[in-house]
């Protein structure tokens, strides 16, 4: 089947397994990334091996038409990973489907793998499904890939975990069922919509408990939680930490060694391990 490809390296699995199932691409459209949370360099680079059309700037009415006046209807509109509501697909493609990193209706927004460790989901999956004309994943689901969470999960892990679900929905179900899938979806029903996380969503709060504290440095990983220590700031990858009665007011540092920094929490203490003063956003690809 010919397709065109909306996304990044994200969740770039989706679009090399069609490419091994024999689809074969007409057109790759992606989006400026700021090469450190978001990269679509192995996406760009498998397309231009095959020479296929790319664009980064957002699908248009008059993009849809151009692809169904070269190829007719016989084409499927995929999208993974890409930040705008695709609409006017109706007419003009014969399938256009969502990959959403959620097991919807649950999850619904831009990323939702923050909450999922924040509010310790045991089960969590992804969704491909029919993309809908008005709003952001709610078009009725063609396949599901549903998977075990750890109570110690991570963003990291979950991020692989959904990577490869979504590669296993790609070169299954859809590669080798769509049109029978399209004409039995499954309609999502009710369900939630997570919006982006805000700063204030990655603040530590060390009046909670080391384990909540941990749970939220282990939801954000790499992208980064924050504390702040006294009239400084600074934005948290990774840290450990242990139970302890103890008298400190929570937030207070109450150790060092070398960039090891103990913080009281209210049962016990957090040991951020690596930090920086500069957020990963602002300092670029830096080491630490």
């Amino acid at each position: 089947m010919k397709f065109a490809f909306a996304g990044i390296d994200f969740l770039g699995g989706v679009f090399e397994a069609l490419l091994d199932a024999g689809w074969t691409p007409i057109r790759l459209f992606t989006r400026p990334c700021d090469g450190i949370y978001d990269h679509n360099e192995a996406v760009v680079a498998r397309a231009r091996t095959m020479r296929v059309p790319m664009q980064l700037s957002r699908i248009r009415q008059a993009d849809l038409d151009a692809l169904h006046a070269a190829h007719g209807q016989d084409w499927a509109l995929v999208v993974a990973g890409y930040p705008w509501l695709v609409t006017g697909w109706c007419g003009r493609a014969a399938f256009a489907l969502n990959f959403h990193p959620s097991p919807l209706p649950t999850g619904r927004g831009p990323y939702p793998l923050f909450q999922a460790v924040l509010q310790g989901y045991e089960t969590w999956g992804v969704t491909a499904h029919v993309l809908a004309e008005e709003g952001f994943d709610t078009g009725d689901i063609l396949a599901q890939d549903l998977f075990a969470l750890s109570p110690h999960e991570n963003h990291e892990s979950l991020l692989a975990k959904c990577q490869m679900a979504a590669r296993r929905i790609a070169a299954g179900p859809i590669a080798r069922e769509l049109p029978q899938r399209w004409r039995r979806p499954e309609p999502q029903g009710d369900g939630s919509y997570w919006p982006r996380a805000s700063d204030a969503d990655r603040t530590l709060d060390f009046r909670k408990g080391v384990d909540a504290v941990l749970r939220q440095v282990r939801a954000f990983g790499s992208i980064e939680t924050i504390a702040r220590l006294g009239e400084n700031r600074v934005f948290v990858a990774e840290a450990g930490g242990w139970l302890d009665a103890h008298g400190h007011a929570p937030g207070t540092v109450v150790h060092r060694h070398r960039r090891h920094i103990v913080i009281a929490a209210r049962d016990g203490y957090v040991q951020v391990t690596r930090w920086s003063p500069v957020a990963l956003t602002e300092a670029g690809q830096i080491g630490r």
